[in-house]
């Protein structure tokens, strides 16, 4: 149990400072939203591409590793719709964006460094093999699936297009390319850019923390808390679940591969799950009440899979 706290003690001590600093106005409420960007859009990137640079594709990149967690993001999503759709008697659209809230993890802002906490620097590549085609799938996914639900949406041409076009601009895609390319091509890359994406790099983790806290303030619960609560407990327990028994019971695949996959699955849901409904204006208020739950129940759920994953080491 020490150990566990000793990982995400640090972790959601400066989520609650981020939270606390701008609930006190210490820090700018407005300035939430850039340090975020900072970090989303510049400091991961480099960090992606840093570790690209030495990664191991053979090892990282396994396709049924990958299925394990993806397979339990998409099923979060189909059970989250049809509960949204057939129990709480959401419309088609407002439950295509309940059912994101539920399959859209926080890889970066938590996953990122609860991981490296956890499990060190070496492990980081496993997320990123994830963190790579997390974006551009499950938006574009749930971009397509929208378009279909909701009535007047646009033609299905504009939506792919508008797809591929985020994708292909994501700029966490964008530094695992480059990163890529480097590793393969073999090229030594000059010291000011190594150097420079080095130092980008280290400031995520404290950068993404803070932010997250800080984001949090504008969530609040209201009447919506029931359907946000089966959305959170799908994203913390259902996800995480899949992602154990596809990774180690069905694949075999080796602890270190498993155990990031499983914890991984267990973060909380994204912030990009408030920008998706918001984008298309459907379940706004459980979008923002998943993201505040299931963080916030993530203190407990995420310290669970922690010890559950030391004991199932132990056994091996």
């Amino acid at each position: 149990m020490i150990s566990v706290l000793s990982v995400v003690g640090p972790i959601f001590a400066l989520v609650a400072l981020g939270y606390v600093s701008v609930r006190l106005r210490l820090f700018p409420a407005e300035g939430v939203s850039g340090l975020i960007s900072f970090v989303n859009n510049f400091a991961t990137p480099c960090l992606l591409f840093q570790a690209m640079l030495t990664v191991d594709f053979s090892t990282a990149f396994n396709p049924r590793y990958l299925l394990s967690f993806y397979i339990g993001a998409f099923a979060c999503f189909f059970v989250g719709f049809l509960i949204a759709r057939y129990v709480f008697r959401r419309r088609a659209g407002e439950s295509v964006a309940v059912a994101f809230s539920a399959y859209f993890t926080n890889t970066i802002l938590l996953g990122l460094p609860i991981i490296q906490r956890a499990y060190g620097d070496e492990a980081l590549p496993y997320l990123f093999a994830i963190v790579g085609f997390h974006a551009p799938i499950l938006m574009s996914f749930g971009m397509l699936v929208m378009e279909f639900a909701r009535r007047d949406g646009a033609p299905m041409k504009a939506a792919l297009i508008q797809s591929l076009s985020k994708v292909v601009r994501n700029p966490l895609l964008i530094g695992i390319t480059l990163g890529i390319t480097a590793n393969l091509s073999g090229i030594d890359l000059p010291e000011v850019v190594d150097v420079a994406t080095q130092m980008m790099a280290t400031a995520v983790l404290p950068a993404a923390l803070f932010g997250l806290g800080g984001a949090l303030n504008q969530y609040k619960l209201r009447e919506s808390w029931q359907q946000a609560l089966v959305s959170s407990l799908l994203k913390l327990c259902l996800h995480p679940a899949i992602a154990l028994v596809l990774c180690h019971y069905v694949f075999g695949l080796p602890w270190e591969m498993t155990r990031v996959a499983v914890l991984t699955a267990a973060m909380p849901s994204g912030l990009n799950v408030y920008i998706f409904a918001t984008f298309y204006n459907r379940s706004t208020d459980i979008a923002a009440n998943t993201i505040l739950q299931s963080t916030v129940l993530g203190v407990v759920t995420i310290s669970t899979w922690l010890l559950l994953l030391e004991y199932l080491a132990a056994r091996l």
